[in-house]
């Protein structure tokens, strides 16, 4: 019992560092380029995924290792955090907060592909209601949103919920937390030689937000959310505690709304309650 409720309250707090990854993304990109935040984030959570690792003595993955921690750092290190930056420069963080909703049925849908299980048909109608619920959210705001900015957030759900569930599978030969160590640590020499090239010219005309943001993308979302995430998986169970990531939509708009004044409108939150109870019933029933 004690176990189980450590995971909880520890996979809690994972989920609520990572309701303000899309708030931090959207005030950075405001003076950092997408390029360089993607890579400048991956620097600077490699650097203390490192210390973590050597400080704690941890053993380096084997080679059959390597493809899997190069999926995770392609799903969640650069694909999920360059995707989103860009979305962000076309839509606001409260409508991308909606396609977040899509994020655990992502990672089950390649959860069943990667563990090659057999879900019945319940699960398939729960997904297609979730998906076409965003899909017609997104055509009916087409006014006020992107159809660049929407297809980048679907791809970059897609790739993170790759990059979730070949993690959990690789999670249990290396542990959780240090799979997204070693995959920061791997992808280091690609993004730092990224980041150099991707710097902004004029240092000093950058506000301070920017560099809060960077800073949060960087050590929050990047090391240390997935740190609380992945120990809560291992202690509670992969299938319960990853339904708590149906309340980060939830989080998110309301860190949208109170930290960015950006507008909640009642559709958005009505699309989002309903893409949580599709998620909830396709993974009932995977």
């Amino acid at each position: 019992m004690r176990r189980s409720t450590a995971g909880w309250g520890s996979g809690m707090l994972g989920v609520v560092i990572f309701s303000g990854s899309l708030p931090a993304t959207r005030i950075a990109v405001g003076s950092f380029s997408p390029v360089f935040l993607t890579s400048a984030r991956a620097v600077i959570a490699a650097a203390l995924g490192a210390a973590l690792l050597l400080m704690l003595r941890q053993a380096r993955p084997v080679h059959r290792d390597l493809a899997s921690l190069a999926v995770v750092a392609f799903g969640v290190v650069i694909g999920f955090p360059l995707l989103t930056a860009l979305a962000l420069q076309h839509i606001t963080s409260a409508h991308s907060v909606v396609f977040i909703g899509l994020l655990p049925l992502a990672t089950a849908v390649f959860g069943v592909l990667r563990g090659k299980e057999r879900p019945r048909l319940a699960f398939w109608l729960f997904s297609g209601l979730g998906s076409l619920a965003v899909a017609g959210f997104a055509l009916s705001q087409s006014d006020n949103a992107s159809f660049t900015g929407d297809l980048l957030m679907v791809l970059a759900i897609l790739l993170c919920g790759l990059g979730y569930a070949e993690g959990a599978v690789l999670s249990r030969r290396l542990g959780g937390w240090q799979v997204i160590c070693w995959a920061l640590v791997l992808t280091s020499p690609v993004m730092a030689a990224i980041a150099l090239a991707s710097m902004p010219d004029a240092w000093p005309g950058l506000n301070a937000p920017a560099w809060i943001g960077l800073a949060y993308v960087s050590v929050f979302s990047m090391l240390i959310g997935f740190v609380f995430w992945y120990r809560g998986l291992a202690l509670g169970g992969i299938a319960g505690v990853g339904q708590l990531q149906l309340l980060q939509p939830f989080l998110g708009l309301s860190l949208a709304g109170l930290l960015l004044r950006e507008p909640v409108a009642w559709t958005m939150m009505a699309v989002t309650g309903l893409v949580v109870l599709c998620v909830a019933g396709a993974k009932k029933f995977a």
